[in-house]
């Protein structure tokens, strides 16, 4: 498998460790980028499955932080996203053909991987829509010796007499022809552009926030804005069935902040629950990007992912 070099911007926040990027291909011919981080001597790597907007650069600290505790890690730009084959014209809107489709984003990363040999056992860190493609992920046989998942896309929060509307509204657009557009209320631009950090949706952290500010002022291509009507028409039909299915046998944790206004709370617990092996873990006063909240709470989560992966390695 040959892999090309890709570009990895370190000009902003960096990672405490040197990184690597790569192109690859999907098996439908999309390109992504894969960004590597490897410390000496790691006992195994974190493929990190980013949420809807990311891209690799804003997890170069997080990966640091993994490479402190003894792990190498793997983050992919989704097609659709970061520096990734954008799938419109209109490159700022969010969008995907059928949910389906990141699987085979999942093995291109896995592959990659495999090609790098990055040091096993692999395990998965899925956030919001990551954690989605991630529990999935798992039903199609992921190899991982475990998982874990902040702020996950098992649902999404929609006011409950809105939710007929934007089921409507995911199933009818794009058989009118309209299914790449946006949905009511949705912006072309990011958010973290447009949203002042008091009572933002993502972080109580003014650091992290205006890390992710930086970083899309120093490279736009990286800028997403909302998502279209066919990702949500894919979206709302996966979290359903994901919803209705038994956990895997896999362990794993999930981290979510009290003040959690993006992603369904209650499936998330549901979930839980109901997981074998599985942990629910609150972070107090946390918003939506618990990884990249404050210092302590980031400290506390990044320990606990450790813990449960090291005693799986």
């Amino acid at each position: 498998m040959s892999l090309a070099a890709a570009p990895l911007y370190t000009d902003i926040s960096p990672a405490p460790l040197v990184g690597a990027a790569y192109w690859t291909h999907a098996k439908d011919g999309v390109r992504l980028r894969l960004g590597v981080f490897r410390p000496e001597n790691a006992k195994g790597t974190i493929l990190v499955f980013p949420g809807r907007t990311e891209y690799v650069e804003k997890y170069a600290p997080a990966a640091g932080e993994f490479a402190k505790r003894g792990f190498a890690t793997a983050v992919i730009d989704w097609r659709g996203q970061g520096l990734a084959d954008r799938l419109l014209d209109d490159f700022r809107v969010g969008h995907v053909g059928v949910f389906a489709d990141y699987q085979k984003d999942v093995d291109a990363m896995v592959a990659a991987a495999h090609a790098l040999n990055l040091p096993k056992p692999f395990f998965v860190q899925g956030h919001s829509m990551g954690g989605c493609i991630g529990l999935r992920s798992l039903y199609e046989g992921l190899d991982v010796a475990a998982a874990s998942f902040t702020s996950p896309m098992w649902g999404i929060r929609i006011a409950p007499h809105l939710r007929p509307v934007a089921w409507a509204l995911g199933t009818v657009m794009p058989v009118l022809g309209q299914g790449h557009r946006l949905p009511p209320g949705r912006v072309h631009d990011s958010y973290v552009l447009f949203a002042p950090f008091d009572d933002n949706l993502l972080t109580t952290d003014a650091d992290m926030y205006e890390m992710m500010r930086a970083q899309l002022r120093a490279h736009p291509e990286l800028e997403l804005g909302g998502p279209s009507f066919v990702w949500l028409r894919e979206a709302l039909a996966e979290t359903l069935a994901l919803s209705r299915m038994p956990a895997p046998p896999v362990q794993a944790d999930a981290f979510l902040g009290t003040r959690e206004r993006i992603v369904h709370v209650g499936r998330i617990e549901a979930r839980m629950r109901n997981w074998p092996g599985g942990d629910l873990h609150l972070i107090e006063g946390g918003e939506h990007e618990v990884l990249m909240e404050t210092p302590q709470a980031r400290a506390m989560i990044l320990d606990r992912i450790a813990e449960r992966f090291s005693a799986a390695a």
